[in-house]
């Protein structure tokens, strides 16, 4: 759980940051790049499911 309050805390440090700078935000802006991210992270955790649940 603090892993998750860590990551957001560090994001919410560099939106703040990246808002002060005047830049463009360093993450997908719209829901579909989200659920991308959203979806590489599943597959990548279905896929070490898969190795150790069949292969192994």
């Amino acid at each position: 759980m603090s892993e998750i309050l860590m990551a957001l805390a560090a994001g919410l440090v560099v939106g703040v940051l990246f808002s002060l700078l005047r830049l463009p935000i360093p993450a997908p802006p719209v829901l579909s790049g989200v659920m991308g991210i959203v979806g590489v992270y599943l597959g990548a955790m279905g896929y070490h499911w898969l190795v150790a649940r069949f292969f192994s």
